[in-house]
């Protein structure tokens, strides 16, 4: 059986095959850049890293397509605060981006887009709306589209227009034709920056949020995508918006044929084939907000735990599930991720090359551990399970001390970002280890000397210095080959 993915758009698990044999098109909600990434942002970046790993391991040929929003609301208003304009802000915030996403081991997508260079790409599109009647210019010069023009909107949050209606309130009407309707072309304000201000044929202004992501997946992976992702809280309304303007601009589309015909079936006119949502994130039990008190960005989290146990705390976690963010589950996770490099530690240097368990094609897949991860992440990227096997191949590589087993080990590993570092590397590591203070040449330096106060016979003095290091984290391990350490 090969791999098979929960797709929102049907509520269930199916077969994948991409449209294209052997070539797989994704496209994923990114960032608006007008902050530092938070947890959330690093969750779905993560999970969306593992999904391509494991299709390129897969033997797919993986494009991958991750947006960056740089022109809205909260930009203008943010550049506006910083008295900078909106390129130096949004520049800097994307620099800030690539630094946190390097720092989580994030392969960078195949296409990383900017709204701002497709404002011809969305014009056009809206035009061709306005022509088929799902769109329409406003009083102020806005331009809206008209949901109830769209048969088949709803389809993916699976909420009817009447109940979605009776959620909005009409005071929010102002000049649309119905509260459903969301804004394609914002027409522009007086005391808005003049960089934020495109001319068109309906007057200055600039895209809306929605219209932005169907004009960049259209124009880099065509319709439809294979893959359609980003995090669960995109669902509604992002994504069902997209699904209206990409589909309703869609040559393939008329409102008579979408009235008799279903929508959700592989054809021209859909926008992506399988829809795939990333869960939220919440902070001990909480959902994270900057009102509550409780909003981390990736680099606070960063300068408490070290990159790879915060991706290895997300990895182990089912990208769908609800995420629970704490310092005593980071701290389990990196007791766990320790376990697995101490196994590693075991065989000898050379088996702990990066160059070679980067190469994925070389694993036997006919191997019981590397069959097992396999079936775990051909079910929806099972990586719970996925990780359950590292766990198990770690135990049987501290029972035999295999280079086979550790190999594999680390090449699997590999699919999930994980265990690329040197092992001694990793256990030394000081991040999140403040209570030691201690300098790997201050460390080794007591530990030469209770070597020489061994030989002295001070036993005393050397069981004080191991005392002492064991008191701020720093654990000895003697053996006939010298004293090796590690931070606990």
């Amino acid at each position: 059986m090969g791999l098979r993915i929960y797709n929102t758009l049907r509520r269930g698990v199916e077969e994948f095959t991409p449209s294209s044999d052997g070539h797989v098109r994704m496209y994923v909600c990114g960032m608006t850049v007008y902050d530092y990434c938070h947890l959330g942002h690093a969750r779905s970046m993560i999970a969306f890293d593992v999904v391509q790993r494991w299709l390129k391991a897969s033997d797919y040929r993986v494009t991958y397509v991750r947006n960056i929003t740089d022109i809205d609301d909260k930009i203008i208003r943010r550049a506006v605060e910083n008295k900078e304009s909106i390129r130096d802000l949004t520049n800097r915030m994307i620099d800030a981006l690539h630094e946190d996403s390097d720092a989580l081991g994030i392969e960078s997508p195949t296409i990383e887009p900017r709204a701002t260079d497709y404002i011809p790409q969305m014009l056009s599109m809206i035009d061709t709306l306005k022509g088929k009647g799902l769109a329409y210019q406003t009083k102020s010069g806005d331009v809206n589209f008209s949901v109830r023009k769209f048969k088949g909107y709803g389809k993916l949050s699976g909420k009817s227009l009447d109940e979605l209606h009776a959620g909005e309130r009409v005071a929010v009407l102002d000049d649309k034709e119905d509260p459903l309707d969301f804004v394609l072309w914002k027409s522009a304000k007086a005391e808005e920056p003049q960089e934020v201000k495109w001319e068109s044929s309906y007057g200055a202004g600039r895209p809306g949020w929605h219209i932005e992501c169907s004009a960049m997946s259209l124009a880099e992976l065509g319709m439809p995508i294979d893959i359609h992702g980003g995090g669960a809280d995109l669902q509604f309304p992002h994504h069902e918006n997209e699904i209206a303007q990409s589909e309703g601009a869609s040559p393939h589309y008329s409102s008579h044929e979408a009235a008799h015909h279903s929508f959700d079936k592989a054809q021209l006119g859909q926008l992506a084939r399988f829809w795939m949502h990333n869960g939220f994130i919440n902070v001990d039990n909480e959902k994270m907000s900057k009102s509550l008190g409780n909003f981390f960005t990736i680099r606070d989290v960063l300068k408490l735990y070290d990159a790879e146990t915060v991706r290895f705390f997300v990895v182990r976690s089912h990208y769908r599930s609800p995420l629970n963010y704490s310092n005593v589950h980071l701290d389990d996770a990196k007791g766990a991720l320790k376990r697995l490099y101490t196994a590693l530690s075991l065989v000898p240097a050379s088996v702990n090359s990066t160059d070679e368990s980067a190469q994925t094609a070389s694993i036997d897949w006919l191997n019981p551990y590397a069959t097992k991860f396999k079936s775990a992440m051909d079910e929806d990227f099972a990586t719970p399970e996925a990780v359950s096997v590292l766990f198990e191949l770690a135990g049987e590589v501290n029972r035999t001390q295999s280079s086979e087993l550790a190999a594999l080990l680390k090449k699997l590993g590999a699919i999930l970002g994980l265990l690329q570092r040197n092992p001694t590397e990793f256990l030394q590591s000081d991040a999140g280890n403040q209570a030691g203070d201690l300098s790997v040449q201050e460390i080794q330096a007591l530990i030469e000397a209770r070597a020489l106060a061994k030989k002295n016979k001070d036993f005393a003095a050397a069981d004080k210095i191991r005392a002492d290091l064991a008191a701020v984290n720093i654990i000895l391990k003697d053996s006939p080959q010298g004293t090796q350490w590690e931070r606990g």
